[in-house]
């Protein structure tokens, strides 16, 4: 199990076992890189043992507390603090950290395993029971290394991967191995395992406050979020886009610190896809160290790394560019902040505007809106491939779904007819009239919001953010033993901007708003005003050129097509079409591409468990 980690903690490792118990780490020196401070570690008494993955901000202020509570330290490290923490409080501990985690505490006491996962996400954990054991680990591949633990797909992941681009917690790709959800804890004892959350984020009630007291209060909270990531005994730098969110990020470390920013971005020879003359904008404005990459390594290269790094199908292809600028970044610094959370917390995505806009709509009955999209799919199928029309059908289409469903498809890749149409009756019939969209569903069940666009935002955190974007940061970062961190997604910081009327995050079709009043004068106007622009890649044209070879080979291959998922038809008919400028497929095949390529990588009896370096 160790040996499948070490790319997360390349710097040191211990094992402690005793009994049936055994708890492994694989280390990351960040803070207090005294070989003392390395894990597992326990308290005075050698009673309660911890393994944990991540950083405790605030753990200079927990430590004093726990000082004054009689607790002593050996150590400068924030593993200590956690040790005694829980020895103090307990579980309740939990709601006392600021930071990222993913830990497991066995107390020999009670004899009973704790593990938790940090609020937001940001740090992995997965685990296996069945009648004899219990496993954990930050990830899959680890578990796997047991070899009795069998490996078989789980087909609902794969629809819910297929519609949304990857597996949301609780389930993994893997049958039988699961997921800790974000801001949940798990303990084992006596045989029983129980789950509980002990955090969620709420936008209500909303604060009274004005504009400008909101501004400054957000200026103050983001500045100490950014503080507290910058403690470290190894250097630090920060991931810049050119992108509002990570601009924010260097404006803040440039304030804070006494020496330039190392500044890290990404971009590609395809002008429309470069976003480097932004970041270096950003760069001069604040007199940063930069450092910028052009992503030219053949992308088929990487798809095997990738599929072993991120343990799952995993949809998002700015995995690639995440993956290569973290192996550069590494060359220079050993921790990297980000710009992660900032979409989510105010509202930046074009969908919040869209959705917003759409319930205008709703003003007319449904059973009239369902009837003027079934209208449309009368209409000549040469028609229909217009690309104004097509937008138009699809416009049409949404708004003929319930508000839950409709935020929904302007998130799947997978639409449900396309879904239906490509998979085989057999294994439609695994799926037993399964529905991804029912995730969306729930989660704006379980959102307290009283505006749809804050409830849309709940459901980004729990879902979107969590399983795709903080999963891509995490294995891309940690592949090259690199830790990130994401001073938007602090959770005081987060609970704070919930907590704010909406019109201060959305305002009409002006997204951010209050973020950028914020930073307006700080920020160049050149990077505040500029249209959103994703961490995009150049898909379409990689599946004409770079990735055209390798996508027949591997989705029209026998070993593809025995697998049973898909009618084989289908798929050679959306590399055709795509190659031909018929319709663009590009997002589905990557989708598809890296299904198979997960399945190569664990799968497959001849080469599951298997590095691909």
């Amino acid at each position: 199990m160790i040996a499948q980690l070490r790319h997360r903690g390349p710097d040191g490792e211990g094992m402690w076992i005793q009994g049936h118990v055994g708890l492994a780490h694989c280390r990351l020196s960040i803070i207090d890189l005294r070989t003392i401070a390395g894990q597992p570690m326990c308290n005075e008494d050698g009673t309660v043992w911890v393994t944990f993955n991540g950083e405790i901000y605030n753990f200079m202020e927990l430590r004093k507390e726990l000082e004054g509570r009689g607790h002593s330290f050996r150590t400068d490290s924030d593993t200590e603090v956690l040790v005694h923490a829980y020895e103090e409080y307990g579980r309740e501990c939990l709601n006392r950290l600021r930071g990222m985690f993913a830990f497991g505490v066995w107390d020999g006491r009670s004899r009973t395993l704790l593990l938790a996962r940090d609020r937001l996400g940001k740090k992995p954990l997965v685990y296996y029971h069945d009648q004899d054991r219990f496993i954990f680990a930050s990830e899959v591949k680890a578990i796997l290394a047991e070899w009795s633990v069998s490996i078989e797909p789980d087909p609902i992941a794969i629809d819910q991967y297929l519609a949304l681009g990857y597996v949301p917690a609780p389930r993994t790709a893997f049958k039988g191995i699961r997921k800790l959800p974000p801001g949940h804890w798990l303990e084992v004892r006596e045989g029983e395992v129980a789950i509980g959350r002990y955090w969620k984020l709420h936008y209500t009630p909303k604060r009274v406050i004005s504009f400008q007291e909101a501004t400054a209060e957000f200026r103050w909270r983001f500045a100490e979020a950014v503080r507290l990531r910058l403690v470290s005994d190894v250097p630090i730098g920060a991931f810049l886009s050119g992108g509002v969110d990570s601009s924010a990020v260097v404006a803040a470390m440039a304030k804070a610190m006494n020496r330039p920013v190392r500044t890290f971005s990404v971009g590609f020879a395809d002008a429309a896809f470069d976003e480097r003359p932004f970041a270096r904008l950003v760069a001069e404005r604040f007199r940063t160290d930069h450092t910028d990459l052009v992503v030219n390594a053949p992308v088929a290269d990487i798809l095997p790394n990738i599929a072993w790094f991120y343990d799952e199908p995993f949809g998002d292809s700015s995995s690639v560019p995440s993956y290569a600028i973290a192996q550069v970044t590494r060359q220079h610094v050993t921790v990297v902040l980000n710009g992660d959370g900032g979409d989510e917390n105010f509202a930046g995505y074009d969908r919040y505007v869209l959705n917003h806009l759409a319930h205008y709509g709703d003003l007319l009955p449904s059973g009239l809106r369902r009837n003027i999209a079934d209208l449309t799919h009368l209409l000549p199928r040469s028609w229909r491939r217009w690309s104004p029309m097509k937008k138009l059908n699809r416009m049409v289409e949404m708004m003929a779904q319930t508000p839950e469903r409709r935020f929904a498809r302007w998130s799947e890749h997978f639409q449900p007819y396309e879904r239906q149409a490509l998979y085989t009756d057999d294994f439609l019939a695994t799926l037993e009239g399964h529905d991804p969209e029912q995730l969306f569903i729930d989660r704006f069940q379980q959102s307290d919001a009283a505006d749809w666009t804050d409830a849309s935002l709940d459901v980004d955190i729990s879902l979107y953010l969590p399983d795709d974007l903080l999963v891509k940061m995490d294995r891309a970062t940690m592949a090259h033993s690199l830790e990130a961190r994401s001073p938007f997604l602090d959770h005081e910081l987060m609970e704070f901007v919930a907590s704010l009327p909406l019109k201060m995050k959305l305002f009409g079709r002006e997204k951010k708003r209050l973020l950028r009043y914020a930073l307006r004068g700080t920020i160049p106007d050149s990077i505040l005003d500029r249209p959103k622009r994703g961490f995009e890649v150049p898909l379409a044209k990689w599946f004409r050129h770079e990735l055209r070879d390798l996508s027949e080979e591997l989705l029209l291959s026998s070993r593809a097509n025995q697998r049973g998922y898909f009618r084989s038809d289908r798929v050679a008919r959306m590399i055709e079409n795509h190659r031909a400028g018929v319709e663009d497929w590009s997002v589905h095949l990557w989708d598809l591409l890296m299904l198979e390529q997960w399945h190569r990588t664990f799968i497959d009896p001849d080469t599951r468990r298997v590095s691909p370096s």
